[in-house]
């Protein structure tokens, strides 16, 4: 008697699979339904974008790293940025006390924006912004750098998170109560459509759905219920579906279980083009092809035997790109113990560059195509997440079920399952629960020097006593003006930005008129 085994999902794996697959849910690359990816010939004509996420300590730091990182050959920034940034709190607030620049980089203003991108052509590089509050803020002030660099609106690319239902979920950064959060969004999708036209005004993410403890088919399931939920609340605010859902994208998680994770990519793809062009309506096929971005999940990660990371990064990175990933960003081995070093850096770089130009991967369009344990994977996977969704329709959609908490008690329940899975030994975790080693080699980790916390709070008294204090007041009232009726948001924020008005500020005259989320 063979013991079964499943995926993370609870789908049975067979021993044996030798049912050829169905033709027309396999379809070609390039062509609806998108199984095998957005583009006609994927990697042959152009390789995923290595998108290496990077952020700390002060704007000057983060800087020198981002050249590092394109001098070793990286194609595309990421930025991760501090909490207080992400919370919409300026580095002098008393509740941003210890977390400035931990995290990620603190931008306070828009003199910090000019430090992060200093040196750094704006119009040769896309900038992946992994930000959701504050995202309309930071997107502004990209905006406002990149044109002082003298860059065309149209060539101003890149990706802004602005993915706020998942903090809901999962996550906990955000600021203002559902509603006017998902006008913030909606805001930006109008802005973007007619300011910057090539820049992705979402980055809908299962990443932190899944870090959070979910199985591949909660993550998809949970992230495309999101999805939809942004694309109804466009439409509902008169926006042309056709004209925005080509800008949307998505965030996966690369997980451990390789195959299930290529199926999940694969099956992603599939759902989305159905219900965009089925149940949305949409009629352009941009709008129904999925393009996504993926980071290996740093939630595997282990500070014993760190190096094991090198390895379990290398599968995840694979499982995204034989699913067809647009970007990848491939964790640091170090990860678990601390900010990534410039060595681990680079080695994760090195990762995605091995697997690019020495592995033969990218020779041909999905390879995996027709396997039929992969094409039976992806049609499980994708029954499962189908009716999890139909779960969350029937509650409402996305917005209701977060609401009424259902969402989270599905991850809560998942990620106990897994962890005494992990205890009982049942799940292996190598150098955690079998082949432990009694003495860990020490590695060295990247420490935020303290002091970045006052020179960051000196920049913010000189910003303020250098600016135009009545101006700024002025500009911030029109945010709040704006904010008690229906006009788009962006260009009075835009205006206050200009004018040297902190991240903190912008957010305070936003909190006046829409308050703050408190979960029941």
């Amino acid at each position: 008697m063979v013991e079964p085994r499943y995926t993370s999902s609870g789908i049975e794996i067979d021993v044996l699979y030798d049912t050829p697959p169905d033709p027309a849910r396999i379809g070609r690359p390039g062509e609806y339904p998108y199984t095998r990816g957005p583009y006609p010939t994927m990697y042959r004509g152009r390789l995923w974008t290595m998108r290496q996420y990077a952020g700390f300590g002060t704007a000057e730091e983060t800087n020198r790293r981002f050249r590092a990182l394109l001098e070793a050959g990286q194609t595309g920034l990421s930025v991760a940025f501090d909490l207080p940034t992400q919370m919409g709190l300026d580095s002098d607030h008393p509740m941003a006390a210890g977390e400035v620049g931990k995290v990620g980089v603190a931008i306070d203003s828009i003199d910090d924006m000019r430090r992060l991108f200093d040196g750094i052509p704006l119009g040769t590089v896309s900038t992946s912004m992994t930000i959701n509050a504050t995202a309309a803020i930071l997107l502004l002030l990209y905006e406002i750098v990149a044109t002082e660099q003298g860059v065309p609106k149209d060539r101003i690319r890149g990706t802004v998170q602005n993915d706020i239902l998942k903090e809901y979920v999962a996550r906990g950064t955000y600021i203002y109560p559902p509603a006017p959060s998902m006008r913030l969004v909606t805001d930006l999708f109008a802005y973007a459509a007619s300011e910057l036209p090539a820049w992705n005004t979402i980055s809908i993410s299962g990443y932190h759905i899944r870090e959070a403890g979910a199985t591949a088919a909660q993550e998809l399931a949970f992230t495309i219920a999101n999805g939809l939920a942004y694309v109804r609340a466009a439409i509902a605010a008169g926006l042309d579906v056709d004209r925005f859902a080509p800008r949307l994208s998505f965030f996966w998680n690369g997980h451990n279980q390789f195959f299930e994770e290529v199926a999940k990519f694969r099956a992603a793809r599939r759902m989305w083009a159905r219900l965009m062009r089925e149940v949305i309506g949409a009629k352009n096929p941009k709008s129904w092809a999925m393009r996504f971005h993926t980071q290996t999940a740093g939630s595997t990660l282990t500070a014993q035997q760190p190096e094991n990371n090198i390895v379990r990064t290398t599968v995840q990175a694979l499982a995204a790109v034989l699913g067809g990933t647009q970007s990848l960003h491939t964790n640091a081995f170090d990860e678990a113990l601390g900010l990534p070093t410039e060595r681990s850096a680079t080695i994760a770089l090195r990762t995605q560059q091995i697997l690019a130009y020495e592995s033969g991967v990218a020779d041909t369009v999905d390879p995996l195509a027709g396997s039929y344990f992969v094409e039976a994977l992806t049609d499980a996977v994708e029954e499962k997440a189908t009716e999890l969704l139909e779960e969350i329709e029937a509650r409402g959609g996305a917005v209701a079920a977060i609401e009424a908490g259902w969402m989270q008690r599905q991850i809560e329940e998942a990620a106990y399952a897994e962890a005494r899975r992990q205890d009982s030994g049942e799940s292996v975790v190598v150098g955690v629960n079998r082949f432990v080693a009694d003495e860990e080699p020490e590695v060295p980790v990247l420490v935020v020097d303290p002091a970045l916390e006052e020179d960051q709070k000196e920049r913010l008294a000189e910003l303020r006593a250098t600016r135009d204090a009545a101006a700024v007041e002025r500009a911030l009232d029109d945010v709040s003006a704006a904010a008690a009726t229906d006009t788009n948001l962006l260009p009075p924020m835009r205006r206050a930005l200009e004018l040297r008005a902190t991240v903190g500020e912008v957010s305070d005259a936003l909190r006046r008129v829409f308050g703050e989320y408190r979960p029941g």
